[in-house]
């Protein structure tokens, strides 16, 4: 069976926390990935993905209420709306993307990693030795594979 080893990009793009969102864009762009792996001092902090920057275009949700004997209760935290917002007005990466990713590493299972794909909506996989990015896993890694049946 294949493993996150065998179809991992070595060559990672990176980005750092302190990077523009619009250079951030344009290096997803220009690379034709979906997502990149967010460092800080050596380590993954976060990725950010294609969807966090599209989120920036969506309209604000607002938060449901409902009444119950003259008390007014939101439907959903205060926190969410906050993240939402922070995400939607965010200058650098930072503010966008994904904190504490999932990683895999070296050895997870190709049938593991399309799982968390599928299920989870995960399509940029950082792959960590320890500490140590040593590659990506993304979607595109995932249906090349396919090819090679």
């Amino acid at each position: 069976m294949l493993k996150a080893k065998d179809i991992m990009t070595t060559t990672c793009i990176t980005l750092t926390p302190d990077t523009d969102i619009a250079t951030a864009a344009k290096t997803l762009l220009d690379n034709k990935i979906n997502g990149a792996p967010v460092i800080d001092d050596g380590k993954v902090v976060g990725v950010l993905c294609q969807a966090d920057l599209v989120a920036q275009q969506k309209k604000v949700t607002l938060p449901s209420f409902f009444t119950l004997l003259d008390g007014v209760f939101p439907l959903s935290s205060h926190d969410d709306l906050k993240r939402e917002i922070t995400k939607i007005s965010a200058l650098k990466v930072a503010e966008a993307m994904t904190p504490t990713p999932t990683f895999i590493t070296p050895e997870t299972g190709i049938d593991d990693i399309a799982t968390m794909m599928a299920n989870e909506k995960l399509y940029t996989l950082p792959v960590l030795e320890g500490e140590t990015l040593v590659g990506v896993v993304g979607k595109e890694d995932v249906l090349k594979t396919l090819l090679q049946k």
